[in-house]
């Protein structure tokens, strides 16, 4: 069974309750009090694949805060390895600010930070092990040069790709390219299409109606509307469910159950992660 290692962005989740989200110039009011999660679709996507059962690894960056440190800390009592997490004293740690409306939908704006420190110059070091079995489990919280140099190294090692695009950027052609899979949800698939990328390995989610894997469907798993509370972490618990399942070696079909399931138990709680306070 390989490792997951998990490059990207940890973040803590400011997260407000609204009846529905305000149109442009509206102010509204929350309903309750702002709470703080756990987030970030790096942290979320590791959160996801130690959950899965998957031996993890965490390549991200943090401030020098009461934030960051008990993120870094909530990692390590999930069993993950935080050995190349590093703390920065010229960023805060990263943060979302989230509303939630009545019917489970978000909208979130990333303020970055930390993040934008994930540099290169940490790659040759904290992916120094992956080899052929382990899975490198990507996304586009970071800059898009690091993820890039990353994909690249692992995939000369020996290592899968997974690249989940979102927040959807352009990547390099070769990249867009090694990745197995590139993962968009349906709204990224329209921003791909109008780019010159080619993938040659690509999943779209269309949330409860399931994915499509280089053009063959497979079902959801469904959802009572009743049961729905937030659907913020949906995609990175399939994204990381879907990189724990490949690391054992599951097929295509097992891989994406285990990866719409996960997608599926993640709405019905709030925040990104199953006892996501921070």
């Amino acid at each position: 069974m390989g490792r997951v290692v998990v490059l990207g962005s940890l973040n803590v989740d400011l997260v407000a309750a609204v009846e529905r989200h305000p149109g442009p110039g509206e102010t509204i009011l929350a309903d309750g009090a702002l709470e703080r999660f756990a987030g970030g679709k790096g942290g979320n996507q590791a959160v996801a694949a130690a959950a899965a059962g998957a031996d993890v690894a965490m390549v991200a960056a943090v401030g020098d805060d009461e934030g960051g440190r008990a993120y870094v800390e909530r990692l390590r009592d999930r069993g993950i390895d935080v050995s190349a997490v590093r703390t920065t004293s010229t960023a805060s740690t990263g943060q979302a600010w989230i509303t939630v409306d009545d019917e489970g939908e978000n909208a979130i704006v990333v303020i970055p930070g930390a993040n934008g420190q994930v540099a290169p110059d940490v790659l040759a070091d904290a992916l120094s092990g992956l080899g052929a079995g382990d899975v490198l489990l990507l996304q586009l919280e970071v800059p898009v040069r690091t993820v890039a140099a990353a994909a690249r190294l692992a995939h000369g090692a020996g290592a899968r790709v997974v690249v989940n695009a979102a927040p959807y950027a352009a990547l390099p052609h070769d990249v867009a390219a090694l990745a197995d899979p590139l993962v968009v949800n349906e709204h990224e698939a329209l921003q791909l299409a109008d780019s010159d990328a080619q993938p040659t390995s690509l999943l779209v989610t269309f949330g409860a109606a399931g994915c499509s894997w280089d053009g063959e469907r497979h079902d959801g798993i469904p959802v009572d509307a009743a049961d729905v509370v937030d659907t913020t972490g949906a995609g990175d618990a399939f994204c990381g469910a879907l990189a724990a399942a490949l690391a054992r070696g599951a097929d295509r079909a097992a891989a994406v159950a285990a990866a719409s399931q996960a997608g599926a138990d993640a709405v019905r709680h709030r925040g990104a992660q199953r006892d996501p306070e921070l």
